[in-house]
């Protein structure tokens, strides 16, 4: 069979290897000039940027990938678990590190409220439960219809779940000092969703970051972009970079074609790992939509951000290599991400600073360090070069007050990188950097599906779909695509 793939990001990857392996021909057509999509690299100056994601969590569902083509993820990249795994600055308040040992934790909870560690434990038996039935029986399985629900034993994990209740609200039940909820709520961010629209279920974050730990590749995630591409290469798959997909034409609830500014090409089956919105209203025709302007207007989507890439000639001890700032008021931060009404550029914001050369020799030159300073966005807003500048005088005043030293006089590189950049280097559906949040009713059943209600042989794999958000749930997008398209070949044609 015949497989082409839009989109060289990590669900297009994936996939990619994962035709290989079944024996079909792969090709896959980039618009970009390398692999990773949102996980492209910035080099500059002798300093080298992750652009996109920057945490590797969940080890055991790369380690279940890669199995698949009898590989564990440490022959392929070295790993390091992280310690600290992070570090808080909560504002106005004190500065904590999260140990990747636990009992390390424990203690630090005793010293937030009564009884903490006791709490914190029985938050991560919870969570641990919860994550391991997650894994087991949601997770990897696709949602298509609402018959797919209807399994007695999904429904009997769903009620312990507690899915039609919030994150904030239960953790309010478990903790009652606001340093100890910020914690564990904080990892949300990774799921694009703010505690109060997010359903309890994904307090498995905490499990997550707590136990599973969190951990880099040497390298940085390019690491595991590379060591997929060349493992896709040395399967057959061709890539074609600097190729946009202009239009997806059909023929009788077929795809026929796909078009680029450079050619045309056919292909049994054809999976989108581009921007869903884009590729639903861009690439194709209406009658081909399986959803319209309306359903994409409706929906509640993840943050965008800006991300200021500094090169910066010196050591700044202050910073872990992943250390957040979290806002005292942080429900008014929410707000202007996540309430249309209130949406706007944050008066004061938490951010997020990643300095992967603490750990990575290779991102920045000698004595020098890398930092990626993030702070998320309401998708759709205002963006210029002013806002960005009087946005980074805003974080670099707030980041040099924490840390009682000096920045912006040693800033040697310096990039931004915000809601335009998502929409012109990603197509991104008003420069969201992570798609879709995970409200109760955008999760499972309720995410886009992986295959078009409108074509046959049209897929969908990537952060919109089921699971959702990071690299971890993008990989299990593409396992759940791999078996739709095994189905169809054994349904008794190419094409389904």
């Amino acid at each position: 069979m015949k497989v082409l793939i839009i989109g060289a990001g990590f669900g297009g990857l994936a996939q990619a290897l994962l035709s290989a392996k079944n024996g079909d021909e792969v090709l896959v057509i980039e618009k970009n000039e390398m692999a990773g999509g949102r996980s492209s690299v910035h080099s500059e100056g002798g300093y080298t940027f992750d652009m996109g994601p920057s945490w590797y969590l969940m080890p055991d569902v790369y380690e279940r990938f890669f199995k698949d083509f009898g590989k564990d993820p440490k022959e392929l990249f070295q790993l390091h678990r992280l310690d600290p795994s992070y570090r808080i600055f909560f504002d106005g308040g004190r500065t904590v590190d999260i140990s990747s040992d636990i009992q390390k934790n424990y203690e630090l909870f005793d010293t937030l409220e009564k009884d903490g560690a006791k709490k914190l434990k029985t938050y991560l038996d919870e969570s641990r439960e919860k994550y391991d039935t997650a894994i087991l029986d949601l997770l990897y399985r696709d949602y298509a219809k609402f018959s797919d629900f209807l399994d007695l034993k999904l429904m009997k994990q769903g009620r312990k779940m507690h899915l039609f209740e919030n994150l904030d609200a239960f953790v309010n039940k478990h903790f009652e000092s606001e340093e100890a909820k910020k914690i564990v709520e904080y990892s949300i961010g990774f799921l694009g969703g703010s505690p109060t629209n997010t359903p309890s279920f994904y307090h498995i974050m905490s499990h997550i970051d707590f136990t599973l730990g969190v951990w880099y590749p040497a390298g940085g995630m390019r690491a595991v972009v590379q060591a997929m591409y060349e493992m896709a290469v040395s399967m057959g798959v061709r890539f074609q970079f600097n190729e946009e997909v202009t239009s997806i034409a059909t023929e009788g609830k077929m795809v026929k074609k796909v078009i680029t500014a450079k050619g045309e090409y056919t292909a049994d089956a054809v999976v989108v790992n581009a921007d869903y919105a884009h590729s639903e209203l861009e690439l194709l025709v209406e009658r081909d939509r399986t959803y319209d302007d309306k359903y994409w207007e409706k929906k509640i989507l993840a943050p965008s951000a800006i991300v200021m890439y500094l090169g910066v000639d010196k050591k700044v001890p202050e910073l872990a290599h992943h250390t957040l700032f979290l806002d005292k008021d942080w429900a008014t931060n929410f707000d202007e991400v996540f309430d249309k009404e209130k949406a706007a550029w944050p008066r004061s914001p938490s951010y997020y600073v990643n300095v992967p050369s603490i750990t990575d020799t290779t991102a920045a030159p000698p004595g020098k360090e890398t930092l990626f300073v993030l702070a998320p966005l309401a998708p759709g807003l205002e963006d210029s070069p002013e806002i960005r500048e009087r946005f980074y005088e805003q974080i670099m005043d707030h980041l040099e007050k924490n840390l009682g030293t000096d920045i912006r006089s040693h800033v040697e590189v310096r990039r931004f990188f915000a809601l335009n950049d998502f929409k012109d280097r990603y197509n991104a559906y008003k420069g969201t950097a992570l798609g879709l949040t995970h409200t109760l009713r955008q999760t499972a059943l309720f995410r886009p599906v992986h295959r078009s209600k409108k074509v046959k042989n049209l897929y969908y794999t990537g952060h919109y779909c089921h699971p959702g958000i990071g690299v971890p749930m993008v990989l299990i997008s593409s396992q759940i695509v791999d078996g739709l398209l095994k189905e169809c070949k054994c349904g008794g044609g190419k094409n389904g």
